[in-house]
C-alpha cells in the first residue's frame, strides 16, 4: 500500500513534470534530440505529431524550410518570425526563442530596446557587415521584435510576472481556481487547442506551486481544481494529436481526482478519458473497459456522461443494437432529469452529439438528421459543427450514397482551418472512410477523401 504522502508527493512532481514545457513529451526521442536553435526546438514542439508537409502548410512555408528551422541550419528573418508566431498560436513563444538566438550568436545586449520600423529579411545572415556601422545598429535595433507587431505588446516576460506574484505573496482563491477552470473550458471550445494547452501550462505551474504550499481542506480543494484542469490539458493534447502527453495527463487528472475523494469528480474525469479515447487514442475494446471501471464506481448513481459514451463506444465496435439500447437509457435518464456534471463538461449537445454519431454509423439518415438539427440550434463549437457534417456523409455513405458521402466528407474537411483540424474533426473523417465498403474505395470521390486526410496528418 503506498503512502498517502508518498502518493501525494508523486502526484505533485506529475504536475510540475507535464508543466515543464511547451508541448513536451518526455519520453519521446525528438525530445533527447539537440536541436540546433532555440528557435528550432520550439517549432518542433510546436509540429507535434503532424508531419512536417502539414505543418509547412500551417505555417505557410515550404516542407523543406521547416526541416531547415528545426535543424538550425538556417535563422528566420524578423518578418517571418513575426508571422510565424502569430499563424502557429505560440504567443510569443517563437518570438521569444528568436531573439535569444539572435542575443546569444549577435553578442547583443539583451536590453536594447528594439523599434518595429518594417522588416530586415536579411536580419540574421552569415555576412554581419560592418559591426561599427549603420547595418550593425539596425540589428541591434531590432532584436528584442517582442511581439510588439505580431500582438501590440513586448514579449510576455512570464518569468517576471512570476517573480512580482511571488514577491507579493500572491495566492489565488478557490473562487479565482474556479474562474479559471470556466475560462479554460471556454478556450477549449473556441480557440486552436494549441494555444489552449500553451495558456493552461502556465495555470498549472501555478497550481503546482500552490499545491506545495497548501493543507488541510484548501489542500483537498485544490486536488478538484487539478483534476479538472488537467482533465483539460489532456483534452487539449488530445486534439493536438499527442496522446502520449495525452494519457499522462488523464492519469494525472484520475490522480488528482482520487486525492480529492469527490466521486463526482471521480466520475467525470474518467467519463472524459473514456470519451476522448475513441478518437484514435485507445481501441473501443479499451474505452469499453474504462467505462466498466467508472460504472462500478459509480454504484447506482445515474451519470448521463457515461451512458453517451458508452452508446458511442458500442458503435465504434459495431455493436449497433446494444448501442442504440445505450441511446434509450441514456435519452431516458435525460427525460427523468438526472442532470449532466455541474463542472460545465456536460451541456446538451452531447445528447443529441450521441445520436448522430450511433445513427450515422447505422446509416439511418432521417434519425441521425433530426438529431444533427437539434444540436445546431444548441451550439456554435467548431468541433461540433464539423463532425456533425462528417456525421452526414457517414450516414449517406453507409446508406449506399458512397460519392455523395465522400465528396461531402472531403468538402467539410477542406474547409476547417489548419488549426482547427483537430484529431476529433480528422478521426470522424476516418471513420467515415472507413465505412466505404472494399469494392467502392478506387471511385475518385473516396480518393479525394483519402487525400486530404493524408495531406492533414
Amino acid at each position: 500500500m503506498i503512502d498517502t504522502r508518498d502518493r501525494s508527493r508523486a502526484f505533485r512532481v506529475q504536475i510540475v513534470q507535464g508543466c515543464s514545457g511547451l508541448f513536451r513529451d518526455r519520453e519521446s526521442a525528438e525530445g533527447r534530440q539537440s536541436m540546433g536553435s532555440r528557435f528550432g526546438q520550439v517549432m518542433r514542439r510546436l509540429r507535434g505529431d503532424s508531419t512536417v508537409r502539414a505543418f509547412a502548410r500551417r505555417a505557410n512555408i515550404s516542407a523543406s524550410y521547416v526541416s531547415m528551422l528545426e535543424k538550425g541550419d538556417i535563422n528566420p528573418s524578423v518578418k517571418l518570425a513575426i508571422s510565424l508566431d502569430r499563424d502557429l498560436a505560440a504567443n510569443g513563444g517563437l518570438l521569444t526563442a528568436f531573439v535569444a538566438d539572435a542575443i546569444e550568436h549577435r553578442n547583443v545586449p539583451s536590453d536594447t530596446p528594439i523599434h518595429q520600423d518594417g522588416f530586415v529579411p536579411t536580419l540574421v545572415t552569415d555576412n554581419a557587415g560592418d559591426e561599427d556601422g549603420e547595418d550593425a545598429t539596425n540589428r541591434r535595433q531590432m532584436l528584442r521584435l517582442a511581439g510588439a507587431a505580431a500582438m501590440g505588446t513586448v514579449i510576455d516576460d512570464e518569468a517576471t510576472r512570476r517573480r512580482l506574484n511571488d514577491a507579493m505573496g500572491a495566492h489565488r482563491s478557490l473562487d479565482e481556481w474556479s474562474t479559471a477552470h470556466e475560462d479554460h473550458l471556454h478556450a477549449l471550445r473556441t480557440r486552436p487547442p494549441a494555444q489552449v494547452a500553451h495558456d493552461l501550462s502556465i495555470d498549472l505551474d501555478t497550481l503546482s506551486r500552490q499545491i506545495e504550499l497548501a493543507k488541510g481542506s484548501e489542500l483537498v480543494e485544490l486536488h478538484r481544481v487539478t483534476a479538472l484542469l488537467a482533465a483539460i490539458q489532456a483534452n487539449a493534447f488530445t486534439r493536438l494529436a499527442q496522446h502520449g502527453t495525452a494519457l499522462r495527463w488523464w492519469e494525472t487528472a484520475r490522480w488528482a481526482a482520487d486525492a480529492s475523494r469527490d466521486l463526482d469528480i471521480r466520475l467525470l474525469v474518467r467519463a472524459e478519458e473514456a470519451g476522448h479515447g475513441l478518437y484514435g487514442q485507445r481501441s473501443p475494446q479499451s474505452v469499453l473497459r474504462l467505462l466498466t471501471e467508472a460504472e462500478h464506481l459509480a454504484g447506482q448513481r445515474p451519470m448521463l456522461k457515461l451512458a453517451a459514451i458508452k452508446a458511442k463506444a458500442l458503435s465504434k465496435a459495431g455493436r449497433h443494437a446494444e448501442a442504440e439500447e445505450a441511446l434509450d437509457r441514456m435519452t431516458d435518464l435525460a427525460h427523468r432529469g438526472v442532470r449532466g456534471d455541474a463542472q460545465g463538461f456536460w451541456t446538451p449537445n452531447e445528447l443529441y452529439f450521441s445520436q448522430s454519431w450511433v445513427y450515422a454509423a447505422m446509416g439511418r439518415e432521417e434519425a441521425a438528421a433530426r438529431a444533427r438539427e437539434e444540436l445546431l440550434r444548441l451550439t456554435s463549437s467548431y468541433v461540433y459543427e464539423a463532425n456533425i457534417q462528417l456525421h452526414a456523409a457517414w450516414a449517406a455513405i453507409v446508406s449506399g450514397g458512397v460519392e455523395q458521402g465522400a465528396s461531402q466528407a472531403a468538402t467539410t474537411i477542406a474547409a476547417v482551418p489548419e488549426q482547427f483540424r483537430t484529431v476529433h474533426v480528422l478521426e470522424t473523417a476516418r471513420m467515415t472512410l472507413r465505412a466505404v465498403p472494399v469494392e467502392h474505395r478506387t471511385r475518385p470521390a473516396v480518393g479525394e477523401l483519402r487525400a486530404i486526410l493524408a495531406d492533414s496528418a
